[in-house]
């Protein structure tokens, strides 16, 4: 049998952020119906993700891919997620997934976000576009996230600058100003966030005085295939029963 897919969620207080968390996970599910998919939050919402394994161990699954809903790997990736797992029922065999990004897929996913909100391919050339993300203190998924910006500006858009909602700098604010002093005849923001809540909020602010915004990536279809892939490269490791440490 195929291991169980449980996506793991970081949780809002914001209905929003499930909603959304749960609307990919359909999508997933409709992708890959011979794939058991489960979700479990981090905090705020629920079901938990130590409920949900202690269910499944109860129900007698032996193999999991717990698969993080996170597009970097800052610290949630790197020690919260693995501390819920090492306390596991001992009779789950769980391997730990790579995060979503970076991925040319995930591109993709924010390109049709930017068609949706209202710009054409055209537009590309003259639109500069800030990629703005949550924010970490973690300097690995800052990096990332500069990476994926000067990546993006080469399929064509005018520029594109990185933005953080928190924790780094700049704001998202100020990369719509700077993008138009360079002199972009459109400014867009894109946020490159997973779902709604406080963070995505912020940068929605922070956009207010750009010609275009788009929506967070969400149940796009480029997302569920990542996430797909994600799983696939998990499950065919070599078991390894997780001992990463903090």
């Amino acid at each position: 049998m195929k291991p169980v897919l449980l996506v793991i969620a970081h949780g809002s207080r914001d209905p929003r952020h499930a909603a959304t968390v749960h609307a990919l996970v359909r999508r997933v599910r409709s992708l890959r119906p011979d794939v058991r998919v489960e979700t479990g939050f981090l905090d705020f919402n629920i079901p938990s993700v130590q409920g949900v394994l202690e269910s499944l161990a109860a129900e007698g699954v032996r193999d999991v891919v717990a698969l993080p809903l996170l597009l970097t790997r800052a610290f949630h990736a790197k020690a919260d997620i693995p501390a819920v797992l090492r306390d596991a029922p001992p009779q789950l065999r769980i391997r730990q997934a790579e995060v979503l990004g970076p991925s040319p897929l995930l591109l993709s996913a924010l390109e049709r976000r930017l068609y949706e909100a209202g710009l054409t391919p055209a537009d590309k050339s003259s639109t500069g576009v800030v990629l703005a993300s949550a924010g970490s203190t973690d300097p690995e998924a800052i990096a990332v996230i500069a990476d994926i910006a000067r990546e993006w500006r080469h399929t064509g858009w005018c520029a594109v600058r990185p933005a953080f909602a928190s924790a780094a700098l700049p704001r998202t604010e100020d990369a719509v100003r700077e993008l138009r002093a360079l002199g972009c005849t459109k400014v867009a923001v894109a946020p490159y966030v997973l779902a709604p809540g406080f963070l995505p909020d912020r940068i929605a602010r922070g956009a207010a005085d750009a010609d275009v915004l788009a929506g967070v990536l969400g149940p796009a279809p480029e997302v569920a295939r990542v996430l797909l892939r994600r799983y696939d490269a998990a499950a065919a490791r070599g078991l390894l029963r997780l001992t990463v440490s903090a």
